[in-house]
């Protein structure tokens, strides 16, 4: 995991953390456009679309691909950003709720548009499969950045030591709704001190 994170116990609300994205875009959005989630994103979700159009053709699903991953190029950064923000909101649940829900009307919509406009041959079973995935990479995306994986700015790390992270990190994702609260903070407190 990070060598330090830049999250604690304590934080602000998810009507603050909202609030300073209008307020103070520049600093919350421009400075913290996350270039870790807009290079991942791109290249898991195109490929996805890939996936999804093949059946389509060989044509249409590069066309699908390529399609997605410049819309993924230049969104998902922004996305990465509000997520990270939206990280530091407690209690946890609220911040994870509120990209589980906020992110995907933003998203795909501006998704449904792009591949709409651009005449993706399996448009329906394409967004379909790419909202599915945002409600999970959503809820996973929110727990490890609280774990300082993924994020940009001061304290991030780099992008090849969050990716050698990530082993430990869906294992504790995946083990989170079968502990006790306590025992997940004391399991994801572990992993920080043995990272460090």
């Amino acid at each position: 995991m990070a060598a330090t994170s830049i999250h604690n116990h304590s934080g602000p609300g998810l009507t603050a953390v909202l609030a300073s994205f209008v307020r103070k875009p520049r600093q919350t959005l421009l400075r913290r456009w996350n270039w870790k989630a807009a290079l991942t994103s791109s290249v898991v979700r195109a490929t996805l679309f890939f996936a999804v159009n093949l059946a389509a053709g060989p044509e249409a699903a590069w066309a699908a691909f390529f399609t997605e991953l410049a819309f993924r190029a230049s969104t998902a950064g922004f996305y990465g950003a509000i997520t990270q923000g939206l990280s530091t909101v407690r209690p946890e649940w609220k911040g994870t709720l509120g990209a589980c829900l906020l992110l995907p009307v933003f998203n795909h919509s501006l998704e449904l548009a792009a591949h709409w406009a651009r005449g993706t041959e399996e448009l329906t079973a394409s967004i379909l499969a790419s909202v599915c995935f945002t409600a999970i990479s959503s809820m996973f995306h929110c727990f490890v950045m609280r774990q300082g994986l993924m994020t940009v700015g001061e304290g991030s790390q780099s992008l090849l030591a969050d990716l050698a992270a990530m082993p430990k990190a869906l294992a504790l994702f995946v083990a989170a709704p079968f502990q006790k609260p306590s025992a997940r903070v004391l399991a994801t407190e572990t992993a920080k001190a043995r990272s460090r």
